[in-house]
């Protein structure tokens, strides 16, 4: 059994929202060359998991799953998006980047890495493996 993310105790989880409003205002607050990408995102992650929760905390996006807890964090920033799998220590195989905890990311600059298999399957196990709760 994965061990539970402890991160910082005093950052807590964002409370979750069943609808994807939150996130549709968010996209209006992160910068405008980048929010092509994490569009892109956003619909990778929605085509790919059924019965998301959506969450915007700490200028990040949020998904989850009501039994795993929150699976992918959307940090943009000016030139590119990192999207951080919250258990994807657990992968097979796991994401590239990262060391602290169950956490680990990828560094996107373009639409085209969204799409690729790899990161694909990366969402996919995101919605099998226990998260941040």
């Amino acid at each position: 059994m994965p061990k539970q993310i402890k991160g910082n105790p005093r950052r807590k989880p964002p409370d979750p929202t069943p609808g994807h409003e939150v996130i549709g205002a968010w996209f209006a607050d992160v910068a405008p060359r980048v929010r092509p990408l994490v569009s892109v995102v956003d619909e990778a992650v929605r085509e790919t998991l059924d019965g998301l929760e959506y969450a915007v905390k700490f200028h990040r996006a949020f998904y989850g799953l009501p039994d795993l807890g929150w699976v992918i964090e959307v940090a943009p920033y000016q030139l590119s998006a990192n999207i951080l799998f919250l258990g994807g220590a657990d992968f097979d195989p796991v994401p590239p980047l990262g060391d602290v905890g169950r956490s680990r990311y990828v560094k996107i600059r373009s639409a085209d890495e969204v799409t690729q298999p790899q990161m694909l399957d990366w969402i996919a196990q995101a919605g099998r493996t226990p998260g941040w709760r």
